[in-house]
């Protein structure tokens, strides 16, 4: 994959470079402040971005924006947040378009060099990869859309670890559960969200950001 970095601290974005490169991608461009990771994002259309929420010259959420106004440009840019923070209106607007390539994580949750990569290539595929303390935050306040009022208590939770973009062999490890349990639980969901039976990863993510993007 070819990747953006973006991050103003020094050490950090070093070590996430030499990560990735160790792991066989290639770091076209990094970046240390929002209209750098804005350039770098237009310049090189990555495979996916790593940027971070608060960056020079304010230190609010120059990231964030510049992750915004690229993907305006170049829809479905697939970009992953890497943050101490949840910035709860950028985030549901980084989802609002609903074409996937997207992820946030807190970096405080981000426990090894496999769950990093791994949501990287996730979201480069077009997929989501989303911490549990992000969703919480994005639903917190927020009654669920028709569809969703209809899901099981536990098709809502499947479809949360679903966001967390766990596999369904992963969810029914989680859940203590078959994995043919959760393809019926699946299954049910997609047809009460009234999604049709398209190829499951577009099926997956569609239904992944109807949950993340509840008015």
């Amino acid at each position: 994959m070819r990747i953006v970095v973006a991050e103003d601290l020094y050490l950090l974005r070093d070590g996430m470079v030499h990560l990735i490169e160790a792991c066989g991608h290639e770091v076209v461009a990094t970046a240390s402040t929002g209209p750098e990771t804005l350039d770098a994002l237009l310049a090189h259309r990555p495979d996916v971005s790593v940027i971070d929420v608060r960056m020079p010259p304010t230190q609010s959420d120059e990231g964030l924006r510049a992750a915004l106004a690229a993907r305006r440009e170049l829809p479905g840019l697939p970009v992953l947040v890497l943050s101490q923070h949840v910035e709860q209106l950028y985030a549901r607007e980084l989802l609002a378009d609903g074409s996937g390539g997207v992820g946030y994580l807190l970096k405080e949750s981000v426990f090894d060099a496999d769950q990093f990569i791994g949501s990287l290539e996730r979201v480069a595929a077009g997929g989501t990869a989303m911490d549990p303390a992000v969703i919480a935050k994005l639903l917190s306040a927020s009654p669920p859309e028709r569809g969703l009022s209809q899901l099981t208590e536990r098709e809502y939770e499947v479809l949360g670890l679903m966001a967390e973009g766990l596999s369904n062999q992963a969810i029914g490890r989680r859940l203590f559960l078959s994995d043919s349990a959760i393809s019926k639980y699946t299954t049910s969901m997609f047809g009460k969200l009234r999604i049709a039976d398209d190829d499951d990863t577009n099926r997956r993510v569609r239904a992944v950001l109807t949950y993340l993007n509840q008015p």
